[in-house]
């Protein structure tokens, strides 16, 4: 968008009137208020009021996305609904996210009628993209950090994540390097614990990255989990990394905000990896809640540069249609190519996602493929779970079937008698 406005689309569940109802978000979250107010003018109004620009409806209800209306009314009745536009006066509002985030999305939930709201599509002008930073490394950068081109990313996770000490987690790291994996990762949870505080696992990991990076030229992406609700003790946790030679931190979004982010990112000589745990609660009910399509554009802006979105048929709840509008979501510009982000794909995977993978997301190959046990619980070790990945990928993006590529190459026909009905994170 190059006009001056901030334009979100609200999927409005009412039993009334859901054109009333959107005006009515469009007045409370703006200049309305339930008196008049000293000072409140029509001028005013006019230069900074929010306003309906477009109603869709759609297929109304037989029951109400919020419980308590269903107990309140118990009777059948429709609840309708309708896709609202409402567009907010940049000058209201200004480029801060956290002022866009209380202003066009905080305060629908407290709306009186509504018996379910979701806010499903936010689009911002251009003045949001110098604002902010946006990704330092992104897809490019990844690659070029990893050395790996033309092909997916292959990566796994130090599993498991609690209970594993410093020197018991360097060798599965060293395992897993001299395998040929691509990048690994701190488990989310994975934070400075006592039987593994950062600093000791950074030091015992990082020489082991610098010398396979000495003997074969191949630097692995280690992305250490740096995540913490004190900025400055996140930003020192970075530095030890950074200063270690490593290039690629683990950071918890939802726990750690938009202000941790922000302070990061401006110091920052990291890829963030950002993993998304807790976006959920903001998007199970599909009446409630927001859709992902908002939602990271918010860390996108930030300075994320990979973006941890689960997979085809996964272990959690979300159907692969989801995790295939989140992918087309981040690797799509909001303003340009430089502010689109590497897609993670992740969630119980293993070779046998590759081929639907790889079809269901235009048929690219500019993704990191993030497999903990289709790799390391693979029956010939890890080195051969890396190969039967890289196996199935290049079967996928080859159109051969799987089944017939593995006639030729036993480990990913291994990887086809072990996982062929799951996988595993």
């Amino acid at each position: 968008m190059t006009t001056d406005v901030i334009r979100m689309t609200y999927r409005v569940e009412t039993p009334g009137d859901p054109a009333t109802l959107g005006r009515k978000i469009a007045s409370d979250q703006s200049t309305g208020t339930f008196v008049p107010v000293p000072g409140e003018t029509p001028e005013l109004k006019a230069r900074v009021a929010a306003r309906v620009v477009d109603i869709r409806p759609l297929e109304p209800l037989a029951e109400a996305s919020f419980p308590q209306d269903r107990v309140e009314s118990p009777d059948p009745r429709p609840y309708n609904r309708a896709d609202i536009d409402v567009e907010f006066p940049l000058e209201a509002i200004g480029t801060d996210l956290a002022a866009l985030m209380t202003i066009a999305i905080g305060g629908v939930y407290a709306i009186r009628g509504l018996s379910g709201i979701r806010v499903v599509d936010m689009r911002l002008p251009s003045a949001f993209a110098t604002a902010h930073p946006g990704p330092q490394f992104g897809t490019a950068g990844t690659r070029r950090l990893t050395g790996v081109h033309e092909r997916p990313i292959i990566a796994t996770i130090v599993k498991p994540a609690l209970g594993l000490r410093p020197h018991e987690t360097a060798a599965l790291v060293k395992e897993l390097v001299e395998a040929g994996v691509d990048a690994i990762k701190d488990d989310e949870k994975l934070a400075s614990p006592a039987y593994s505080p950062l600093a000791e696992r950074v030091r015992a990991i990082m020489p082991i990255i610098l010398d396979h990076e000495q003997k074969t030229g191949k630097k692995v992406m280690y992305c250490f989990g740096i995540s913490s609700a004190d900025p400055e003790q996140m930003v020192r946790d970075h530095d030890i990394v950074a200063e270690a030679g490593g290039n690629a931190a683990v950071i918890n979004i939802n726990s750690i905000g938009f202000g941790g982010l922000s302070y990061l990112r401006k110091r920052s000589r990291l890829a963030l990896h950002a993993h998304r745990n807790g976006w959920d609660i903001l998007t199970r009910h599909p009446g409630l809640g927001m859709d992902f399509k908002v939602y990271q554009q918010f860390w996108r802006l930030l300075g994320v540069d990979q973006f941890q979105i689960n997979g085809i048929r996964v272990k959690y709840w979300e159907p692969d249609e989801s995790f295939v509008e989140s992918f087309k979501a981040v690797t799509t510009p909001l303003f340009s190519g430089a502010d689109t982000v590497l897609p993670v794909v992740c969630s119980g995977q293993w070779g046998g996602q590759a081929p639907d993978t790889y079809a269901r997301t235009g048929r690219t190959q500019d993704l990191m493929y993030l497999c903990g046990g289709g790799v390391v619980s693979h029956p010939g070790g890890p080195a051969a779970g890396v190969r039967a990945v890289r196996q199935a990928w290049d079967a996928a993006v080859a159109g051969v079937p799987l089944e017939a590529y593995a006639r030729e190459h036993p480990e990913l026909a291994q990887s086809l008698q072990k996982f062929g009905a799951g996988g595993g994170d």
